[in-house]
């Protein structure tokens, strides 16, 4: 039953990511990358460093310090966490939105590929097969055409796959062992301190308070950041990376959906199809067609 809570948590944070895409667009053409990264995160950690302090009391910093061990694991999964968005938010610069989208995607079959390496804990036969089956659906949904041959821009977007496929290990390791509240502030925190480290040298910050951009600011620093983070953190502790992996690629969907909602924009018979294989990617993993082998997550 906590699995299954926490994979229902899981969804909920692919449907804010995927809400708020079209509102990140918009929110550029006001604010440089990393500037707009370093806001996002800044907001984020103060809002979740406030709510646990209330929730925990006056004491709660101090004795999440003497337990240990969440300031590291912060920092390393936060340090992933921010190359992730630093370089798929770069890779936009040089290609196109649906290449970007796509090769962000295959972090899902890094996941396991990375577990296997790091952790030496191979995957279940029908989590692998759901993975391919998912990101199969995920190019059919997202590419108008053939990949072609890899520029900057994918291959900085490639590089930032693999921080999230790093992230979403690391963090299924460290969740197990340490309270998410203070896991889900230390990692925030440290994006929010490369961000705000990156963006006087890195670029020319940029910033018009627009409306959009305050929007997303907000939006993004507490909804796509500052919860679904903390959620994540809680929900790993009771699922495995690989099917956390698997349940993001659900983001495209709702994508679409709020984009047809927001838009009118309709589906082509080709998204149909990876929407169909999207989801069945995921029913394989869920209801497990052939006698999976039990291993460590």
């Amino acid at each position: 039953m906590k699995r299954r809570r926490a994979e229902a948590a899981l969804i909920v944070n692919t449907v804010i990511w995927g809400a708020t895409f079209t509102l990140v667009k918009g929110a550029l053409e006001g604010v440089s990358p990393i500037l707009f990264l370093a806001l996002r995160f800044s907001v984020a950690t103060v809002g979740l460093a406030a709510f646990f302090r209330w929730r925990g009391g006056k004491g709660w910093a101090r004795r999440e310090l003497r337990a240990g061990g969440a300031w590291r694991a912060g920092c390393l999964t936060g340090a992933f966490l921010f190359s992730g968005y630093l370089l798929q938010t770069q890779g936009l610069r040089f290609t196109t939105a649906p290449k970007s989208a796509f090769v962000t995607g295959l972090s899902c079959v890094m996941v396991p590929l990375l577990g296997a390496l790091v952790y030496r804990s191979r995957p279940r036969f029908s989590e692998v097969v759901g993975v391919l089956v998912a990101s199969a659906g995920l190019g059919l949904m997202t590419l108008p055409g053939a990949v072609g041959s890899i520029g900057l821009g994918d291959l900085l977007t490639l590089l930032g796959a693999l921080g999230f496929a790093a992230y979403v290990v690391a963090l299924g390791h460290f969740s197990e062992h340490m309270s998410f509240e203070s896991l889900s502030v230390w990692q925030v925190g440290s994006a929010a301190l490369l961000s705000l480290a990156l963006c006087g040298w890195a670029e020319k910050p940029r910033l018009e308070w627009r409306p959009v951009v305050v929007c997303a600011i907000l939006i993004t620093g507490i909804l796509a950041t500052a919860l679904a983070f903390t959620v994540q953190a809680w929900a790993q502790q009771f699922t495995t990376a690989t099917r956390t992996a698997l349940i993001y690629l659900l983001e495209p969907v709702f994508a679409w959906m709020t984009s047809y909602v927001l838009a009118g924009e309709n589906l082509t018979g080709r998204g149909a199809v990876g929407a169909v294989l999207i989801l069945g990617g995921v029913m394989m993993v869920e209801l497990k067609p052939w006698c999976p082998r039990l291993h460590p997550s």
